[in-house]
C-alpha cells in the first residue's frame, strides 16, 4: 500500500507566511491532479522530494555540481510515481553523491517548496519549463564515507562549509532555502 503523500505534505506545520502560501500551492494541485503529481507526466508541475544532508557536527552539507544547472544543488529527484517521499529523498541522496548510511534527522517533511525549472535539454529531448513541488527531508551522513559522481548529472560532489551559503556563492532562492534547511537541521541535532 502506497503511502498518504498528501496527508503528509498535510501534516508539514509553516513557520511563515512564505511556506505558508506555497504549501498550500502544492497541496491545492496534488489533490486536484492526484493521479499525475507524482509522475513527469504531469507537464506543469510534478513533486520532488529532495534531501538537505548534513555531517554530524551540523557545519556542512552535502552538495554536487549539477550539470544541467550549472551550480552546486542539493541531491533530489522526481518521484516517478512513488508516494513515499522519504524514500526518494534518501535514494536520490545515495544515487547523486554515492554516500552509503544516509539516517533521516527526522521522518517528517522538513519543507515545502515551489521551484521553477526553466526549459532545457535532457538526453537530446526538450523539457518545457515546469515547477517543482519540492518536499524536503534533513538527512545526515558521515563526512568521511566516500563519495561518487553521478555521470550525466552531476561533476563533483563535495562537503560544502554551512558559512558558504551565502549570496557569494549562491542565488537569493538558494540562500533562503538551504539557509531555512540548516537552521532546522541545527535545531534537530541539538535534541
Amino acid at each position: 500500500m502506497q503511502p498518504d503523500f498528501i496527508a503528509e505534505l498535510a501534516a508539514y506545520v509553516p513557520a511563515d507566511e512564505r511556506e505558508a502560501e506555497e504549501k498550500d500551492v502544492i497541496l491545492d494541485y496534488a489533490r486536484r491532479f492526484p493521479d499525475t503529481v507524482l509522475t513527469r507526466e504531469n507537464r506543469i508541475a510534478h513533486i520532488t522530494s529532495s534531501a538537505f544532508v548534513v555531517n554530524a557536527a551540523g557545519d556542512k552539507t552535502l552538495m554536487a555540481h549539477h550539470i544541467q544547472r550549472g551550480v552546486w544543488a542539493w541531491p533530489g529527484g522526481h518521484a516517478d510515481g512513488n508516494a513515499d517521499l522519504l524514500a526518494v529523498a534518501l535514494r536520490e541522496a545515495e544515487e547523486e553523491t554515492g554516500v552509503r548510511g544516509l539516517h533521516p534527522l527526522s521522518p517528517h517533511v522538513a519543507s515545502l517548496d515551489v521551484l521553477h525549472v526553466h526549459g532545457h535539454v535532457k538526453r537530446g529531448k526538450w523539457v518545457n519549463a515546469h515547477l517543482h513541488l519540492s518536499a524536503a527531508y534533513l538527512l545526515i551522513a558521515d563526512e568521511n564515507a566516500p563519495l561518487a559522481i553521478r555521470p550525466g548529472e552531476n561533476t563533483a560532489v563535495v562537503w560544502l562549509p554551512l558559512s558558504e551559503i551565502d549570496a557569494a556563492h549562491f542565488d537569493a532562492d538558494d540562500v533562503y532555502l538551504y539557509g531555512k534547511l540548516a537552521a532546522r537541521a541545527r535545531e534537530l541535532l541539538k535534541q
